[in-house]
């Protein structure tokens, strides 16, 4: 296996260090040792027509997918035998189909253990909620991008499937739980004893407010730091030595790692957004 080329930028904090490449992820990842990667979390180009800076994401269905079953084949190389890939991925009412398309072209080289609904934005009636909520008034909150159709809803939710190299990777659920809303249940079931309850496969994770998107959130489609955060403890933050996503971006995943002293490798084509996610990274380390 040839050996990794030389970072763009590679700096360490505490016992944490973090590599970022310049360049495609099929050539960095074709280089990475085997079973080196505890977790990959990541949100590649979902070929719906973003406007990118440096990649078309209009090519053919068919190439796209093929493409996706390229750099799926390369990241479940490097992967440990109980490793976590969180794939995200989103779609468009027009497209519907293309989240599930993406995990079809995965299925011939991982499994997929869980499928996780990234809820970005969610209103809950103050009758469904129920006294114990103490709700004023119905609550609406989080950030969707309004649909002006009188066929498709607004799309307030994103997928984030969980593959694993045999389907069998052990998992940390309480690491991200939800306390129990009734108490009493504490008592009836002999797992609820911390107090703690699995969360689900349905995520709340909202966007932060930003003023303007060319100077907080220059990149078309990113996700929240918080995203990656809890895909990483719900793998198990005890298990991971190293952290890879081969599409940047802005760096969610990067700043993560930084805020929960993991190493990681992170790789993006566009060096401004990988200038940018340096910076992030740094940032959060501070």
């Amino acid at each position: 296996m040839p050996d990794l080329p030389q970072p763009h930028t590679c700096f360490t904090s505490g016992r944490a260090t973090f590599r970022f490449y310049l360049g495609d992820c099929l050539d960095v990842l074709d280089r990475l040792p085997r079973s080196s990667i505890e977790a990959m979390v990541t949100s590649p180009p979902y070929n719906l027509g973003i406007r990118y800076r440096s990649y078309d994401d209009t090519i053919p269905r068919g190439r796209y997918l093929a493409w996706t079953g390229d750099w799926v084949r390369r990241a479940a190389a490097a992967l440990a035998p109980d490793a976590s890939l969180f794939l995200n991925v989103g779609a468009k009412p027009t497209d519907p189909w293309t989240a599930l398309d993406v995990a079809q072209a995965v299925r011939a080289h991982l499994r997929l253990q869980n499928t996780i609904h990234w809820i970005k934005s969610i209103a809950i009636e103050k009758a469904a909620a129920g006294s114990r909520a103490r709700l004023e008034e119905d609550l609406a909150v989080g950030h969707y991008k309004p649909i002006n159709s009188r066929r498709f809803l607004h799309d307030c939710h994103e997928f984030v499937f969980h593959f694993t190299p045999s389907g069998s990777t052990p998992l940390d659920r309480q690491a991200v739980g939800v306390r129990y809303q009734d108490p009493s249940n504490i008592g009836r079931w002999r797992t609820a004893a911390s107090g703690v309850r699995c969360r689900g496969n349905t995520w709340f994770i909202p966007y932060e407010t930003i003023q303007s998107r060319e100077k907080d959130r220059p990149h078309p489609a990113s996700f929240p730091p918080r995203l990656p955060e809890m895909c990483l403890r719900l793998h198990g933050l005890p298990r991971i030595r190293m952290v890879a996503d081969p599409f940047l971006g802005l760096g969610s995943t990067a700043v993560a790692c930084a805020q929960l002293g993991v190493s990681f490798i992170g790789i993006e084509m566009d060096e401004g957004y990988l200038r940018e996610a340096v910076e992030r990274t740094r940032a959060a380390l501070k």
